[in-house]
């Protein structure tokens, strides 16, 4: 006896393995988010649709007999009873820490050709804008896609196949008498359809603040813009008319474009009030709080000028005042130091001392898994809930 492994190449499986595989894909992505939301080749993708994520669990279960032996694996030789310790605790095998070269398989990981959207539509299943209020200038729509119905024929990503595997049974149950899967047939095939539901929400403005400091090292920038990325996604596929704001920081704020806030590098000291009192500057001109919901957000590494933490605190409970929500994330050292868990820290200075804590979040970084909680922290139900 012998089972194989299934051979996922596309160009000799059917249209059910196809769709099997791409669920399989799916349900990796679903496993693997935290780690995928901060990949580099999406995050570095340039308008690129499909991009290549290495990913877990992608492999086959497969059973394996090896006759060159007299025992099977895995088989035991029948003297063992109830309660005897099969393997202890603590055994150190070799190749996992014995400082030997070792002769165990490692986990093995799959490069996986996966669209943007749809990885998108995973990430951004449970966001939202929190808070939302009705203002008086003109609503903004937002869309939400709901399937409606089921039909015979559709493009393939949209087939359903627990309808298939029914269509098929029944099929085979009518003609051969026995209600079976197999043998498919293209009258078998379900697909769903769908519509996109509109609705209308007030005006948002988002101000995106980032520290560009000094202090501030390439994986603290990559992590900041990473998290930007997924939220300027979020908002541009949920709402069509939300306005984002891009402002960069180091002892002085300025209001910059797009390109520039995702790729310029900066260097100097830290003065965080700058960025504040810029964004401030911005709504008073530009988004009277009594017409637009408004929402800064700002990352850092948590280092200020000392003699600034005052003024900074000071214009925070004046944004939080002023806005739907004050979101702050610190980021810590590539690999989690913990030294800037110390009071000096900003967000340890803010969640002391801001007054409105019902508006402001606060989230910490130190690894790049961070990043999809972070999102889930900020832009969940109500802001609060992850």
């Amino acid at each position: 006896m012998s089972v194989q492994r299934n051979d996922w190449s596309l160009q000799r499986k059917g249209i059910i393995d196809q769709e099997r595989h791409k669920e399989r894909v799916k349900d990796a992505v679903k496993k693997n988010l935290g780690s995928i939301v901060s990949n580099e080749s999406i995050i570095l993708s340039k308008g690129r649709k499909q991009v290549k994520i290495p990913m877990r669990a992608l492999d086959e279960y497969k059973f394996r007999f090896d006759y060159r032996k007299k025992k099977h694996v895995g088989q035991g030789d029948g003297k063992t009873k109830v309660g005897d310790v099969i393997g202890r605790e603590g055994q150190q095998q070799q190749g996992q820490g014995s400082g030997e070269a070792g002769s165990n398989p490692g986990q093995d990981y799959y490069e996986a050709d996966v669209n943007i959207d749809e990885i998108a539509a995973l990430i951004f299943e449970d966001l939202q804008l929190p808070f939302l209020e009705e203002k008086a200038k003109q609503a903004v729509q937002s869309k939400t896609t709901k399937f409606t119905e089921i039909r015979r024929t559709g493009a393939m990503s949209n087939l359903d196949k627990r309808r298939s595997l029914l269509e098929n049974i029944r099929r085979n149950a009518r003609e051969q008498g026995q209600a079976k899967v197999g043998g498919f047939k293209k009258d078998d095939l379900r697909f769903k359809s769908w519509e996109e539901e509109l609705k209308y929400e007030s005006n948002a403005v988002i101000i995106a603040m980032m520290d560009v400091s000094g202090s501030m090292s390439e994986f603290k920038k990559y992590i900041a813009r990473s998290f930007y990325f997924w939220m300027v996604r979020f908002l541009r596929t949920k709402y069509d008319h939300v306005q984002i704001v891009f402002i960069s920081h180091h002892t002085e704020a300025k209001e910059v474009t797009e390109e520039q806030f995702f790729t310029q590098g900066e260097s100097g000291g830290t003065v965080v009030s700058s960025a504040y009192k810029l964004a401030l500057d911005l709504i008073a001109e530009r988004y009277p709080p009594r017409d637009w919901n408004i929402y800064p957000f700002h990352f850092s590494d948590g280092d200020n000028y000392y003699s600034d933490n005052d003024e900074a605190v000071k214009l925070a409970d004046k944004l939080i005042e002023t806005c739907n929500l004050f979101g702050y994330g610190e980021i810590g050292e590539e690999g989690g130091s913990a030294y800037r868990r110390a009071s000096g820290a900003l967000l340890s200075i803010f969640e002391d001392r801001i007054k409105n804590k019902d508006r402001f979040i606060g989230v910490r970084i130190d690894e790049k898994e961070d990043v999809y909680p972070a999102l889930k922290k900020f832009f969940g139900k109500q802001g609060i809930e992850v």
